[in-house]
């Protein structure tokens, strides 16, 4: 069975975080699923949770929505097209651009850790 994540988690993971109280903006999801009906958490003990399959939804419904700036309804013609999953290899392609804008995060937060790995042992010389 492939692990669930509270709605809690794939907010922060998103980095959907008030800039006020630091508090994840789970209502920002809550949203999206009456909007989007692809998005089908299991609700269990009254919780959300999401399995990984729809966390890529979502990842690419955020991608689409801040990033790209379409609109909902613009987002929700895409998926209901497939659109997505048409334009596999062309490189210029919505998807392609997705994954290359993901890579590219996970890309800078490994360069970080690196850095900050170099810089531990390393004495103040100011």
């Amino acid at each position: 069975m492939s692990k669930l994540i509270t709605v809690t988690e794939l907010a922060k993971s998103l980095n959907l975080i008030n800039s006020v109280n630091n508090k994840p903006q789970t209502y920002v999801l809550r949203y999206w699923e009456k909007e989007f009906n692809i998005i089908k958490p299991r609700i269990i003990n009254k919780r959300r949770y999401y399995t990984s399959n729809q966390v890529q939804i979502i990842k690419m419904i955020k991608f689409l929505l801040k990033t790209k700036g379409m609109t909902i309804s613009g987002v929700k013609k895409l998926l209901r097209e497939n659109v997505n999953k048409l334009d596999d290899h062309n490189s210029h392609s919505l998807q392609a651009e997705y994954y290359k804008n993901s890579l590219k995060t996970k890309s800078k937060l490994i360069i970080d850790k690196i850095n900050r790995i170099k810089n531990y042992g390393k004495k103040n010389t100011s």
